[in-house]
C-alpha cells in the first residue's frame, strides 16, 4: 500500500530460512567442530573480554585492545560464576577471573545444552563495528533439528535500549576510556515441547558468547498481574524502607510467585524480606501477610539488569481482586525501575522491615508508581494475554483505585463467561510509549518515563511474559502525533507481528482512535493515523482486528471521539469510553 522506504529500529533476533554463504576456511573449520561431541561452552572460550583496571593489556575483547572494566562488573552484581536471570532465562557469567579467557567467538562449536523451553537465551555482545549475525542450528533429543538466526550488537555501539547491563567505562592499553560498553541478552525460538541436546553456534568471529541456556517455559503459571518498566528515575531517598504495593490481579489461582525486575539499572538493589496478601483498605491487610522466598533466603539481590523471581508459595490469589506486595529495601535506594502511570496509591513505610505488618500503622507516605515489582503469577489456569500498548492501556484518564483501565474491563469479562478460556490479562501499557523510537533511551537516571519503543521493549514485555498465548497491539498514536509518518509505523506494527508470530503467539492489532481536538492531533496527523488503520483493516500478517477506531469514534465526525467517550482532553478515554473498548472485543479472538 505504501511506496516510501522505511528504516525502523534494527531488532535483535531473526528466524533463519536459509543458511548464510561462508568463505571455504570458515566452512572447513565448523565442519571440524560439527564433528566433536557436544562440550560445555567454557571449554571453548578462546577470548579475553574482562581486564583488572590496573592491568588492562591482559585482555583484548575486540582485536584492538579494548576489554570490558572487572571493576565496572562488580560494581554492577556481574561477578564471575553469578547467577543472572534476564528476560525469565537463566545465565550464568563466566567464572573466569580477569585476564582468563571467558567467551567464544562463534565458530560452529557445538555446545552441550539441554532442557525443553520456548527459547533459547544467549548472553552476547559483538565486536567489529555494527550488527554481527549468523545462524546455528539446534538439535533435539529426538534426533531432529531447527535453525536459528543470531544477531549481537556491538559492544561499544550498539542500542541501550535493548542492552541488558551497560558499565561506565572501556579498558583499553592506552587507559580507562568514559563510554559505555554493553552486553546483551538475544533469545531465539525453538521447536516447542522437543527436548534440547545441543546447539551449534553460527560462524562469526565477531560474534561473542558468555553463556546460553534453554530459557523454560512457564508451564503450570499464568501471568494475573502485570507492568512494564517505563524509565529508571530518581526515588525517595529510601533508606530502611519498606514499599507496600498495590496491585490487581486477573486470574485466580492457588500459588502464588512475583516478579521484581532491575530493568536500565546500573547497580544491584538488596531485598531484605517480601510478602504477599490480600487487601483489605489502603495499606491494610485482610489477614497476616505471608512471606515469599528467594531460592530459599527471605531476600535477594537483583544484579544491574537482571530479574527474581519468588520462590513458589501456596497461597489463595483471588481473581479480580487488589493484592498487597510488600518488600523491604535495608539499603539506600537513590533510583529505581517505575512503571510511572500506575492509577493507584501505594505505601512507603516508616524506617524498617514492616512487610510483615498486617496493620498500616507504618505506612506513613504514598506513591502512585510501580518501583520495581513487574509481575505476579498464579498457579494453573490456560495462560495469558498481552495488551501492549501506551497511555490509553495504560489507565491514563480513569479513575484512581479503581480499576477501570480497559484491561481490567476485559479480565473481568473474561472471568464471567465459559465460551473461551479465562486468561489471565498482563496490561504491558506504557504512557506515551511508541512503537518505532525511544522515549527513554533505556540507559541512566531520567525524568522521562515514556519508556523505549514497542520494538525495543517486545522481548522482555511480550515474548518473556508468563505463559503468552496471544498479544494485542493497540499502539501508534503517539508515533504519528510526533511526526512519524504511517509508512514507518506500519513498518513497526509489521515486524512486531512477526516476530510475536514467529514464537507461536495469536497476534491482534488494534486500530488507532481519533483525537481531533488535541493540540497534536492535526489534519495532518490524522491523515497519517487513517493510513495506518487502512492497513490495519487489511489484516496484513497477523490473526485479527479490534476497531477500536469504530467503537470510539463520533459517526458524525469520524477523526474525533464521541463526547460520551472522551474524558475531556479529546486524546484519552474516559472510563465509560475505556468499558466500551473492552465490551467491543470479540473474546473468541483470543
Amino acid at each position: 500500500m505504501f511506496s516510501a522506504a522505511v528504516t525502523v529500529p534494527a531488532t535483535t533476533v531473526t528466524i533463519a530460512t536459509a543458511a548464510t554463504a561462508e568463505s571455504p576456511a570458515v566452512s572447513e573449520a565448523s565442519a571440524s567442530h560439527a564433528k566433536k561431541q557436544p562440550v560445555p561452552l567454557e571449554r571453548y572460550f578462546d577470548n579475553t573480554a574482562v581486564s583488572d583496571d590496573a592491568r588492562p593489556g591482559e585482555a583484548d575483547f575486540d582485536g584492538s585492545g579494548g576489554s570490558l572494566s572487572a571493576q565496572d562488573l562488580t560494581a554492577a552484581g556481574w561477578t564471575p560464576g553469578r547467577s543472572l536471570t534476564v528476560q525469565g532465562a537463566g545465565l550464568t557469567w563466566p567464572r573466569r577471573a580477569a585476564g582468563e579467557p571467558d567467551n567464544v567467538r562463534a565458530d560452529g562449536q557445538s555446545v552441550r545444552v539441554g532442557g525443553r523451553g520456548d527459547a533459547l537465551a544467549f548472553l552476547v555482545a559483538g565486536t567489529g563495528g555494527g550488527e554481527q549475525s549468523g545462524t546455528g542450528v539446534v538439535r533435539y533429543a529426538n534426533g531432529s533439528r531447527s535453525s536459528y538466526r543470531l544477531t549481537a550488537s556491538d559492544w561499544r555501539g550498539g542500542p541501550l535500549a535493548t542492552k541488558a547491563v551497560a558499565l561506565p567505562h572501556v579498558n583499553t592499553p592506552g587507559g580507562q576510556l568514559a563510554e559505555k560498553a554493553r552486553l546483551y541478552v538475544v533469545t531465539v525460538p525453538l521447536v516447542q515441547g522437543r527436548e534440547v541436546a545441543s546447539v551449534e553456534l553460527p560462524r562469526n568471529a565477531g560474534l561473542h558468547v558468555f553463556a546460553l541456556s534453554v530459557r523454560a517455559d512457564s508451564r503450570g503459571w499464568t501471568g494475573s498481574w502485570a507492568a512494564s518498566a517505563s524509565g529508571y528515575t530518581a526515588v525517595g531517598p529510601w533508606t530502611d524502607r519498606t514499599l507496600r504495593l498495590v496491585v490487581h490481579t486477573s486470574a485466580g489461582g492457588p500459588r502464588v510467585r512475583i516478579r521484581l525486575d532491575n530493568t536500565f539499572a546500573a547497580a544491584p538493589v538488596r531485598i531484605g524480606s517480601a510478602t504477599v496478601a490480600v487487601q483489605a483498605s489502603g495499606a491494610s491487610a485482610r489477614s497476616a501477610p505471608v512471606p515469599l522466598s528467594f531460592r530459599g533466603a527471605a531476600g535477594t539481590e537483583i544484579p544491574a539488569g537482571a530479574q527474581a523471581f519468588s520462590d513458589p508459595l501456596a497461597f489463595d490469589v483471588p481473581a479480580n481482586a487488589n493484592l498487597l506486595v510488600s518488600f523491604h529495601l535495608p539499603g539506600t535506594v537513590t533510583a529505581a525501575p517505575v512503571h510511572s502511570l500506575a492509577v493507584q496509591t501505594s505505601y512507603v513505610s516508616t524506617p524498617g522491615d514492616h512487610a510483615g505488618d498486617g496493620a498500616a500503622d507504618a505506612y506513613t507516605s504514598t506513591i502512585t508508581n510501580w518501583p520495581l515489582l513487574t509481575g505476579v503469577d498464579v498457579g494453573g489456569g490456560p495462560g495469558s494475554v498481552v495488551l501492549l500498548g501506551d497511555s490509553i492501556t495504560d489507565g491514563e484518564k480513569s479513575t484512581r483505585d479503581a480499576n477501570r483501565r480497559w484491561p481490567n474491563v476485559l479480565a473481568a469479562r473474561l472471568l464471567n463467561q465459559a465460551a473461551v478460556p479465562r486468561y489471565g490479562v498482563l496490561n504491558h501499557g506504557i504512557s506515551a510509549n511508541r512503537v518505532v523510537s525511544d522515549r527513554y533511551t533505556g540507559d541512566g537516571v531520567s525524568t522521562d518515563t515514556g519508556g523505549v519503543s514497542a520494538l525495543h521493549r517486545l522481548d522482555r514485555d511480550v515474548l518473556a511474559q508468563t505463559s503468552a498465548r496471544t498479544v494485542v497491539v493497540f499502539q501508534g498514536v503517539n508515533d504519528v502525533r510526533w511526526g512519524a509518518s504511517a509508512e514507518q509505523v506500519v513498518a513497526g506494527l509489521r515486524e512486531i507481528a512477526e516476530r510475536a508470530r514467529g514464537r507461536g503467539l495469536r497476534v491482534l492489532v488494534a486500530t488507532i482512535a481519533p483525537c481531533e481536538g488535541e493540540a497534536r492531533c492535526t489534519a495532518a496527523v490524522d491523515a497519517e493515523r487513517v493510513g495506518v488503520n487502512q492497513w490495519i483493516r487489511s489484516g496484513d500478517g497477523f490473526d485479527g482486528v479490534l476497531d477500536f477506531d469504530a467503537v470510539l469514534r463520533d459517526p458524525s465526525h469520524p477523526a474525533r471521539m464521541l463526547p460520551a467517550y472522551d474524558s475531556g482532553d479529546h486524546l484519552h478515554p474516559g472510563d465509560v469510553g475505556l468499558g466500551a473498548l473492552a465490551e467491543s472485543v470479540d473474546l473468541r479472538l483470543l
